[in-house]
């Protein structure tokens, strides 16, 4: 499914924490991983600086040692990698590796070497994820991390499906990795009440309107999932049908309490909007959520529209 993995690694411990999800998806799907470091412009105090020649070299040379480190790690559990050292700008730089190299999959850690912080991912993570037109893993660096490098273990896959043929496009990716950790599958379905805004409560009408739309659609529901879980190796999958005002806040809250270890979306649902990389969805479990979180995109890139930002930065020579 996923040819190629692209690995970003910055050399710090926070940025590793993606390595025993690299080793389980990459066994899973027989995937080409890539580990990539992207050597800074900048010093340590984060000033810009004329070039070195000698510190660039010796840079260089730390890092490909770096790699070669990590890659001999992954070769000892039985996963093969190449290694590439670039310089520039971090973001810049992996997403357009991912472009020039068919990048199908990019497992990111969601902080690195400037450390934690009160934001879900760090600048670097975020510039990537808003303009990378790839399918992206997003594994949270908050988290306890996994100690034993091959001993990750799917335990529970979260699948959103809000009815539609794009959202049902990760099912193939989701037992296959389900399959390989000998996981279950979750597949979760939220009907959402409709909304009626308004300056005043609504009558005994709206609200028994609202009730006789909810029960349709729910039972729609019901039937929807009975067939999803059909196509579906049985023993492997449940299904949860909620009844929400709110779609992503009732996915967020089921994530945790089925402790999910892996949610599983596609870019983009029902509505079918391409003008952006990712939906409200999976923008949202981006921002806020805390499982590892594999967001497939559907949309092929030439479909995505290019934000006013990058082609303003590409008229003046900028990627």
């Amino acid at each position: 499914m996923f040819e190629k993995i692209l690995v970003p690694l910055d050399r710090s411990s926070l940025a590793e924490c993606v390595l025993p999800h690299t080793v389980a998806v990459a066994r899973a799907l027989g995937s080409e991983l890539i580990l990539l470091h992207i050597l800074s412009p900048s010093d340590r105090q984060g000033g810009l600086r004329a070039v070195d020649p000698l510190d660039s070299q010796l840079r260089r040379a730390e890092a490909e040692s770096y790699l070669e480190g990590v890659r001999a790690r992954l070769q000892d559990v039985g996963v093969t990698a190449q290694t590439k050292v670039l310089a520039g700008d971090a973001a810049e730089q992996i997403l357009a590796f991912a472009r020039e190299n068919q990048i199908g999959l990019a497992i990111l850690s969601s902080h690195g070497q400037s450390g934690l912080s009160g934001w879900n991912v760090s600048s670097v993570v975020h510039k990537v994820i808003m303009r990378a037109p790839i399918s992206l893993m997003i594994v949270r660096a908050y988290q306890p991390a996994q100690p034993d490098l091959a001993g990750l273990r799917y335990r529970r896959v979260m699948v959103p499906l809000d009815g539609s043929p794009r959202a049902e496009s990760v099912l193939p990716l989701a037992s296959t990795l389900a399959r390989a950790s000998e996981a279950q599958v979750l597949l979760a379905h939220v009907v959402q009440r409709p909304q009626m805004p308004r300056r005043t409560p609504p009558s005994q009408e709206d609200s028994d309107l609202a009730d006789r739309i909810v029960e349709r659609n729910r039972c729609e529901a019901e039937q929807y999932l009975e067939i999803v879980r059909s196509q579906l190796p049985p023993a492997a999958v449940e299904s949860r049908l909620l009844i929400s005002n709110h779609a992503a806040v009732a996915l967020h809250e089921l994530a945790e309490q089925e402790n999910a270890d892996l949610v599983l979306l596609c870019a983009h649902g029902y509505s079918g909007e391409l003008r952006w990389p990712y939906g409200g969805l999976a923008a949202g479990f981006v921002a806020y959520g805390s499982s590892p979180l594999l967001i497939f995109q559907d949309a092929p890139a030439k479909e995505i529209a290019p934000t006013p930002a990058e082609v303003a930065a590409q008229k003046n020579g900028r990627r």
